[in-house]
This record gives C-alpha cells, structure tokens and sequence, in this order.
C-alpha cells in the first residue's frame, strides 16, 4: 500500500528517507515510496550534497532537560545558586550562566531555555579547510589538475606525515565540495571531479539485478584448456558497430580458428539462441567448452549449455580487462 505523507518529513520519514538514498535508489523511486513527486526528495538531499547530515547529539557535558526543570522549581522555591548547583552537581556558576542566558529569575522557563541551547549548538562548525588557508590552497590547486579526493589525502599524508594541520580526509574535501553552505571550496571545483555530479550519490550496495546466476569461475577450467593441450575450448565475445549491430566472434584456444556470428541485438535471449545456432555448424569433439567474459549478453548460460551440452566459464571481475587483450 502507498504511503502519503503531509507536506514535510518527520524524523522517522526522513532516516528512512537517507536510508533509501544510501542504498542506491533513485530521486523517483524515493518518491513513489512516500507518494511524492521526485523534486520533494531532491529539495531533501540537495541542500546536504547528497551527503546524510551527521545525527546531532547532546554534548555529555551539556544541562538536560531534567535539570533545566531542577532549575526552574529551584527559582520558583527561592533556593540560592549553590543550593542549586549542589542538587545537579554542577559548578554555580554553569548554574549562574544557565539563568543569566535564558531571561534572569523573573524570566527563566525550563522549555524555552532548552530550546534555545538545542538551537545554539546547531551553529556551524568550522572544519580544517576552512581554518587553514593554506591547506585549503593546496588542495584547490590538486582538484584545478583533476586529482581525485583520495589521492589528493593520500598525497598529503606522504608528504607530511608527521604534521596533521597540513593532512585532511578524503571525506572532509568531498563534503566541502558538494556541501556549499560551509563556503569553503568553490563550487567550480566540482567539475574536476571524475563523477562531474553536482550531488553526492551512494553506491548500489545489496543490489543483485543484473548479475549473472550460477556462473562459473574461469580457474575452475580444466587443465588441458590453459595448456591448449587439445583443441575444442573456445573463447567468445560480443563485438559493438555501428547502428546497433552486433557479432558474436568464437576463437579455438589452440588452432586460434575464428568463427563469427551476426546478432540482431545484444539482450541475453537473442544472444544464447545464435551461440546455440552457431554452435550446431561445429563438430561436437571440437566444441567441449566456451569461456566469456562477465557481459550480461550471456546470463542465459544455462539455456546455452541445456541445449549444447558445451561447459560456459566466466573471468573473474579483476582478469576481464587481461583477458579480452
């Protein structure tokens, strides 16, 4: 059932909210779970660059509260400071600031005092780049030569690794990017970065779309095929041209023989159905097994084997590049 909520979010709408958008998913997905047009999700993460705002926590140090209510009923009795103070086990005078801040005797209500302390402590802080201009140079001129965040942190903890006020995180400098408000980095420096985006976006993370079921690793190749001991194992690929047009080329690890299959289009189905056409003009003693690389064209694999009884191995993600030279 669809949810619908009023014109804002609520605490809980809006973990939920980043919780989505960490996950990966779209501005228009987001939208449709909370029954609201995508510009609604935008205006949410936009002002933050895409980055979920760290989740404020009272200081340790800081008064309930409990104890502004302490205060309030200690005013109300007549109580002296170091009465008071005594009570919470406080200093007097963090008790003496306490009423001075919030309107004196006459004026002090514990709400109202609480408030405003929640609301004093949301003033921004200023983080390393913006105190050290210096640092801030230095890394402005790295992003002007297309250096990415990372390296940029990694080259400065090379370079001075015994002095911190001339290091900064990789995370810091992409906050300062896509956060505007903190003033500290030009917006412009934005387009050096790989991504060009004008907004943070998560990785897709737990997403399992797309990826090819029951594949079978290229180590587990028998023996005889690294060798090319024997002729019969083949390796494929989908080749792209122009106007949409689409071969399947098959080399025989041994002979090095090449054999070439015209595809109408590259989605999975039409693929498999003209490997197995394909495989067919082929003697069975020299088709034994067929190694590809992790292209989605062949998720169908088990139709392809079903029908041809031809074993299909796959590279392994950090091999592919190797492996198609």
């Amino acid at each position: 059932m669809e949810r619908r909520y009023g014109r804002g979010f609520d605490v809980v709408a809006k973990e939920e909210l980043w919780d989505r958008w960490r996950r990966g998913e779209s501005l228009k997905a987001i939208g449709r779970a909370f029954g609201k047009p995508s510009s609604s999700i935008y205006f949410q993460v936009a002002p933050h660059g895409g980055i979920h705002p760290r989740r404020r926590r009272r200081s340790r140090l800081a008064l309930t509260f409990a104890e502004r209510e302490e205060i309030s009923r200690g005013i109300a009795a007549a109580r002296s400071l170091r009465a008071m103070a005594r009570l919470l086990g406080h200093a007097p005078s963090t008790v003496s600031r306490e009423i001075r801040r919030n309107g004196g005797y006459d004026r002090y209500r514990a709400a109202v005092a609480d408030e405003n302390a929640w609301a004093r402590a949301r003033r921004p802080k200023r983080c390393k780049l913006a105190s050290i201009p210096r640092l801030r140079g230095a890394v402005a001129r790295k992003l002007r030569l297309n250096w990415s965040p990372e390296q940029i942190a990694g080259w400065l903890k090379r370079a001075y690794p015994e002095d911190e006020h001339s290091q900064v995180s990789h995370e810091t400098i992409y906050r300062s990017l896509y956060i505007q408000a903190r003033g500290v980095l030009k917006k412009e420096l934005v387009r050096h970065l790989r991504s060009k985006r004008t907004m943070r976006r998560p990785r897709r993370t737990g997403d399992k779309r797309g990826q090819i079921v029951d594949l079978v690793s290229i180590r587990e190749r028998p023996a005889t095929v690294e060798d090319r001991a024997v002729p019969g194992h083949w390796e494929g690929d989908l080749l792209s041209g122009s106007n949409n047009s689409y071969i399947a080329t098959l080399v025989e690890r041994q002979t090095r023989y090449v054999t070439l299959a015209k595809i109408a289009n590259k989605d999975t189905q039409t693929v498999v159905s003209a490997l197995i056409q394909q495989a067919k003009t082929i003697p069975n003693e020299l088709y034994k097994s067929l190694t590809w690389d992790r292209g989605k064209e062949l998720a169908d694999h088990r139709r392809f084997t079903l029908a041809t009884n031809i074993d299909v191995y796959f590279c392994d993600p950090q091999t592919v590049a190797a492996w198609i030279q």
